[in-house]
């Protein structure tokens, strides 16, 4: 581990040189502030490192995992009447969850299985990251809060008020109070709402119609009509310099480049910009409320949303492990790098950091800067404890702008252009009236659009369903083309061709081309009515039929009992030993099918025909 400690020192003060400004920004958009991007930065970064399975991966908090926390974090706090310090501890639960269940599917053994997340949903739910970011960012950028915009608030001060006397209301009927018949009490209790409550619930209101992408959107022509130029120029110049930058030298992080110098010249000359919240001095502390005023009523509506910040931050974390083995020609351990991943987001979670997840950029940035083994990891997060403890007054002068021109880029940057591209070229596989369309386009548009105007968590969970749908219809198609019903005369198999016209004519064969799942149930379950009656005898050769699924099983006995009421007796060919199996947990084998029906091979069936044991069907 010692040995590449020079690369590994360099590597890593690279990388969270880089994630500096990218921690500031992501914990700003979040909601909870600069310091809890800080904060995740430096615990997931070090812990991630050293008990992850990826040597070379900087981890820290990452654009969709900022997104999907947004969700979280705006929705405990619209609960708790929109005091972030009241809805904090809820919300540091669930981002603990979040870390525990990491642990979990690294602990059972899933990481393996990351792999099988269709690209569709991850192509569109990357690009809905961007949009989300890019769109959102926009007001910041531009100087407009809407929550300050006094025309704007009053706007709610009816809503807020109705929201007050239904908070009274709700107090007196958890007391026992019986409003109707002690109606002087709710006068009392509204009488002592002051105005500053109003304008603070107003406010909280605002400024929750005012978030995500359609909250922009519609307050988008205000925020135009009222551009703080100072703040927009801030933003573009920062937006300059990081894409100018570039086109000197990538040896420097242009982000970082660009927050230093756009934040120098707004402090050096005094301009009057609205700089970040202020970033606490001294050693992180951990939360402890977080277990002593542990509520599950106020988690419980939110622990899907933790299974889906887990399961994104294992994709995240494993792609990102994919590109560093591809650099570095290593193999990471996946399952080891769910559970460091998920430590690193207990312990944040535990200090007031937002999740994340392994961070491709600075990765690389580790590994082209010299970095071969954990050290680098940890090298990082200590870094930024060290900047945090030494520069967090000076950071904490930063201009909001300038982390809004930051994350405007990062927006553009983490979409899936590659998946946008290949829109039109995609093969248009299904049929909707009259147009066709490609699966895969149908399943990423559903998953944006979803993602960015509704809800990330359930946009992705519709996704992989319509996914799953799309991917078991094709396999169905497929295996019922390749297995169809057919009279022994009609494209016979090169054993079947050799056979009297007796046996022709009588005889009827089945050939199940692949497995008999849900998916192939219904065309197979047609078998019985397409036999015609001169048949006395039907063969079914299941040698390439390798698995069968409960619904299988049932249309299996559904068509043997049909068969039989119709006095066609069935002969069963090559039955491996999975099918077998299941036929005989339900008596199929030998209740429907006995012992003497079952055959190893064609030609032994063929010869049991040939002596005479088929009867002739009366």
């Amino acid at each position: 581990m010692f040995k590449h400690v020079r690369g590994d020192l360099f590597g890593g003060i690279t990388a969270g040189i880089v994630a500096l400004p990218l921690a500031l920004a992501f914990g700003v958009s979040s909601g909870l502030g600069p310091s809890a991007g800080l904060y995740g930065a430096i615990f997931i970064s070090f812990f991630a490192a050293l008990f992850g399975g990826t040597n070379t991966q900087i981890s820290g908090p990452t654009a969709p995992m900022t997104a999907v926390s947004m969700v979280v974090i705006a929705s405990i706090v619209a609960v708790n009447d929109g005091d972030v310090t009241k809805a904090l501890p809820a919300i540091l639960t669930i981002f603990l969850l979040a870390g525990l269940m990491q642990i979990g599917l690294g602990l059972v053994g899933l990481g393996k299985y990351i792999k099988y997340i269709p690209y569709p949903v991850v192509s569109g739910f990357m690009t809905a990251i961007g949009v989300i970011i890019l769109v959102t960012q926009i007001l910041p950028a531009v100087g407009y809060y809407p929550k300050e915009d006094l025309e704007f608030v009053n706007q709610y001060m009816p809503e807020a008020e109705e929201k007050i006397l239904e908070n009274i209301l709700r107090e007196e009927a958890g007391e026992g109070i019986l409003v109707l018949e002690n109606f002087e009490e709710t006068i009392k209790r509204a009488s002592t709402i002051t105005e500053a409550d109003m304008n603070k619930e107003a406010s909280t209101l605002a400024a929750k119609d005012a978030s995500g992408v359609l909250g922009t959107i519609k307050v988008l022509p205000r925020a135009l009509l009222n551009i703080n130029w100072l703040e927009l120029a801030l933003a573009l110049a920062t937006i300059f310099i990081i894409y100018g930058f570039k086109r000197i030298t990538t040896a420097v992080p242009s982000t970082l480049v660009a927050l230093l110098v756009v934040s120098g010249v707004a402090f050096g000359f005094g301009l009057d910009y609205r700089p970040i919240e202020q970033i606490p001095s001294g050693l992180p502390i951990p939360n402890l409320e977080i277990f002593s005023g542990f509520n599950l009523n106020s988690i419980a509506p939110h622990i899907f949303t933790a299974l889906t910040l887990a399961l994104l931050g294992a994709i995240d974390s494993l792609l990102t492990s994919v590109v560093a083995d591809n650099m570095t020609q290593t193999k990471h351990k996946p399952n080891k790098e769910l559970v460091g991943q998920g430590i690193g987001n207990s312990i944040a979670a535990v200090f007031g950091g937002i999740p994340g997840a392994g961070a491709t950029i600075r990765t690389v940035v580790n590994i082209n800067s010299g970095g071969k083994t954990r050290l680098s990891g940890m090298v990082a997060g200590i870094l930024l404890l060290v900047i945090l403890l030494a520069l967090g007054p000076v950071a904490s002068q930063i201009p909001a702008a300038v982390l809004a021109g930051i994350l405007v880029t990062v927006g553009i940057g983490v979409m899936d252009y590659r998946g946008l591209k290949a829109i039109p070229h995609l093969p248009k596989d299904i049929k909707l009236g009259p147009m066709k369309l490609s699966s895969e386009v149908i399943i990423m548009l559903v998953v944006l659009v979803l993602s960015s105007i509704w809800n990330l968590v359930y946009a992705v969970g519709i996704g992989l369903v319509i996914a799953s749908l799309m991917f078991m219809k094709k396999i169905g198609d497929l295996t019922a083309k390749r297995s169809d019903v057919k009279p022994l005369k009609e494209e016979a198999w090169s054993d079947e061709k050799n056979l009297s016209q007796k046996i022709k004519e009588d005889v009827f064969i089945k050939h199940i081309k692949g497995p008999l799942f849900f998916g192939s149930t219904s065309d197979f379950q047609q078998l019985a009515s397409q036999i015609p009656n001169t048949a006395s005898t039907v063969i079914i050769r299941m040698g390439r039929m390798q698995y069968m699924d409960q619904s299988g099983l049932y249309a299996m006995e559904d068509v043997l009992q049909d068969l039989n009421r119709k006095n066609i007796r069935v002969l069963l060919v090559s039955i491996l030993d999975q099918p077998k199996y299941m036929m005989e947990r339900i008596d199929i084998i030998p209740g429907l099918v006995p012992q003497e029906h079952i055959f190893d091979t064609f030609k032994s069936c063929m010869n049991w025909i040939g002596n005479g044991s088929e009867s002739v069907k009366p």
